[in-house]
């Protein structure tokens, strides 16, 4: 791998970093700030797409949801045009009850800002960490 590679990688890893250090420390505004504007996130559990606004509002009532939460067993592999992640989301829930879900986020990255996010996680898991 030459040096642009190797920064490339480099860089596409610190913003993975980034951004799930961000929703892990409730921080909306990077999280904002790392979406293009345009930028649109898919789901596998319903197969509907939002924007970047809407995904802000989810995310919102996630973190009042899950108020505690980590981000554990993050493995980042590099592409051309982003990065996958895979990790176990661990939380507790407002009411006290420890959740866990495994997830993969696929995620198309262009100057510097996610432009595309494709999140798959298995849909029995999530509605155990949902309590439904």
């Amino acid at each position: 791998m030459d040096a642009d590679a190797r920064s490339r990688a480099e860089s596409m890893r610190d913003l993975a970093k980034r951004f799930f250090d961000a929703i892990e420390a409730g921080d909306i505004g990077t999280v904002g700030a790392i979406y293009a504007d345009d930028a649109v996130i898919w789901h596998n559990s319903d197969g509907l797409s939002s924007t970047r606004e809407e995904n802000i509002e989810t995310l919102r009532g996630f973190i009042r949801f899950v108020p505690e939460r980590s981000y554990r067993d993050r493995r980042v592999q590099v592409s051309t045009d982003g990065f996958t992640q895979q990790h176990v989301l661990h939380g507790v829930r407002r009411d006290g009850t420890p959740v866990s879900l495994a997830a993969c986020i696929v995620c198309n990255v262009e100057d510097g800002r996610i432009t595309r996010l494709d999140e798959y996680f298995d849909t029995a898991a999530l509605t155990v960490f949902l309590g439904r």
